[in-house]
């Protein structure tokens, strides 16, 4: 595992965890349609992105023409 990989795992993980934790706390009300599905979904993303090495948003930006850094270690290939 990469530390690019870990740390997707790690930011994925406490976005979801934060959104859970303010909902069942009352802060925040989840069983409603709003923007913070969005926030999940991104946090869903990142966490699962750090375990399969796919990343939507990267193939994406790739069809746009945007190029890998030279040199660097692609997470997202």
């Amino acid at each position: 595992m990469t530390v690019n990989r870990a740390v997707s795992i790690f930011a994925g993980f406490m976005i979801m965890l934060t959104l859970a934790l303010a909902h069942l706390t009352g802060q925040i009300d989840m069983s409603h349609v709003s923007w913070l599905w969005f926030t999940a979904f991104v946090g869903a993303n990142l966490f699962q992105m750090g375990f399969t090495g796919f990343c939507p948003a990267a193939r994406v930006f790739k069809v746009l023409g945007l190029k890998d850094a030279t040199g660097a270690s692609s997470c997202c290939s």
